[in-house]
């Protein structure tokens, strides 16, 4: 009985029609809060129309704003809930503003597991709870067709306990299957056995 994931990044936040920002808020208090665009909003819609995602039998999500009004769209079109976790998060970067990342910070955290900055988390650490995370889902739904949206970074370091990642451009299980380029709504199309053991990724790609 196989179970089949799909993990996906987030539909597009609201950015390019940011004005000034006069808040006290710390780097990670302005990602949790951020919506999705006015386009964001329209591709969630039109994805979760898409017949691959039909009859579902779960939606989960991180407890970001951006993640979880991409959830939405998912569970609408199935008549379901969304279901929210928060070890589904982003990786915490641990500074008050990306100003404050050393230039090689991308790279020296796919290449080092244990490296982070401040109070935020390593590599280690953000796989680990994702990892947890999947175990459950996938205890609680065998056999079944689920939807989880999360964040890129986040799913990155998930798919490296099964893949060979080198950074930017190779994500490789049995073969190479996505080349680094990643887009809002980005999806892997994982299936797993009965003992939750990875069977196959697949990058499916759709046009709105």
């Amino acid at each position: 009985m196989e179970t089949t994931i799909y993990l996906m990044r987030h539909s597009e936040p609201f950015k390019s029609h940011m004005g000034i920002r006069l808040t006290n808020e710390s780097l990670l208090q302005e990602n949790e809060k951020a919506p999705l665009s006015i386009n964001g909003e329209k591709r969630s819609e039109q994805f979760a129309k898409k017949d691959e995602f039909k009859n579902l039998n779960a939606v989960w999500s991180s407890n970001y704003v951006r993640a979880m009004a991409t959830a939405k769209y998912f569970a609408s079109s199935n008549n379901l809930k969304v279901n929210i976790d928060e070890r589904l998060n982003e990786r915490r970067h641990g500074v008050m503003s990306y100003d404050e990342l050393p230039i090689d910070f991308e790279q020296k955290q796919i290449n080092d597991v244990n490296y982070k900055v401040g109070n935020g988390e390593n590599q280690k650490e953000v796989q680990g709870r994702m990892f947890a995370t999947l175990q459950d889902i996938l205890n609680d739904n065998r056999g079944k067709r689920v939807v989880i949206i999360s964040h890129a970074t986040a799913i990155t370091f998930l798919l490296k306990k099964w893949c060979d990642i080198q950074y930017p451009n190779k994500y490789i299980f049995k073969n190479l299957f996505f080349d680094g380029d990643w887009d809002y709504l980005e999806t892997f199309k994982l299936t797993f056995d009965e003992s939750n053991d990875l069977i196959s990724i697949n990058n499916i790609k759709f046009s709105c």
